[in-house]
């Protein structure tokens, strides 16, 4: 079975100062760095995936997105200032998905067809913006955990590649991301924090499980490869906010050492592809 391959191209200290540290900013160019270093590793494997990148890192970075598809990757939109759709309404997030999908499409020549939200924000609350997805021209989204979690989460949403029948009538294709069943329980599996935390033989335990009913979706953050991230600033900030910027910072410093490894492990292991080609290849075999 052939998975997907999806990377989530934001910076972190422009998102991490943004989410808790209240102060903005541009991306910055570890962004590119570490998403050349991804580039590299994925050409030495021979193998191609999805990236879903932030409008203001293709309008900070163009030449960045043009690397990305010359090298053959799907581009994919992943908001455009990584705000989670809790914090739009369907008017603001029609506009940043429209503006992002359209730069996108300016860099690279070719319809940008797929979406994921920031922080898999598309939950039972923000169901609408599924709708939006759809008549901005997206085919397909990857932005929902059919999890009960703390953060995010859609409990008892469909963990199969599907097409939906929206309200008006138009059709969009749902990728849930992947998910195991322990003790009767739906956890998070194959990405992000959980590759990076989980020993190696989960995450490959995880995989050859979601494969028995679907392909299985890795996804990751081109900056759980930067291993040296400069030092967070937080004398601006009351006592317990800059508290829990410090722990949260530490968390997800935590473990880095260990993920390209692991992705280089997963990748002799499994078969990877872009998330259209998985999804065209699925939805096929489910037709015959």
């Amino acid at each position: 079975m052939t998975n997907a391959l999806t990377i989530d191209v934001e910076d972190y200290q422009n998102v991490f100062a943004r989410d808790w540290l209240e102060r903005d900013g541009p991306p910055t160019e570890a962004v590119v760095a570490n998403t050349e270093r991804l580039l590299a590793m994925f050409a030495e494997s021979k193998v191609l995936g999805t990236f879903f990148v932030l409008g203001e890192v293709a309008e900070t970075f163009p030449k960045l997105i043009r690397d990305i598809a010359s090298a053959g990757h799907e581009l994919g939109v992943h908001g455009y200032y990584h705000r989670q759709m809790f914090k739009l309404t369907q008017e603001s997030l029609q506009r940043e998905v429209a503006d992002a999908k359209a730069r996108i499409e300016d860099l690279i020549g070719c319809p940008v067809i797929g979406h994921r939200a920031p922080a898999f924000s598309i939950t039972p609350e923000t169901r609408w913006a599924l709708d939006v997805l759809a008549e901005v021209g997206f085919r397909y989204d990857s932005s929902i955990f059919p999890i009960a979690g703390r953060r995010y989460g859609w409990p008892g949403f469909r963990p199969d590649i599907h097409t939906m029948t929206l309200n008006d009538g138009a059709e969009l294709v749902e990728v849930p991301l992947s998910t195991v069943s322990v003790l009767g329980r739906k956890l998070p599996a194959c990405g992000g924090g959980y590759l990076r935390h989980f020993p190696g033989f989960v995450t490959r335990w995880a995989f050859r499980q979601v494969q028995r009913q679907r392909p299985a979706i890795l996804y990751m953050h081109p900056y759980e490869i930067e291993l040296s991230p400069p030092p967070i600033e937080t004398s601006h900030m009351e006592g317990g906010a800059a508290h829990r910027a410090k722990w949260i910072h530490r968390l997800q410093l935590r473990n880095r050492h260990t993920v390209e490894a692991k992705v280089r492990a997963l990748l002799s292991e499994f078969r990877f592809a872009p998330m259209r080609d998985v999804i065209e290849q699925h939805l096929v075999s489910k037709a015959d």
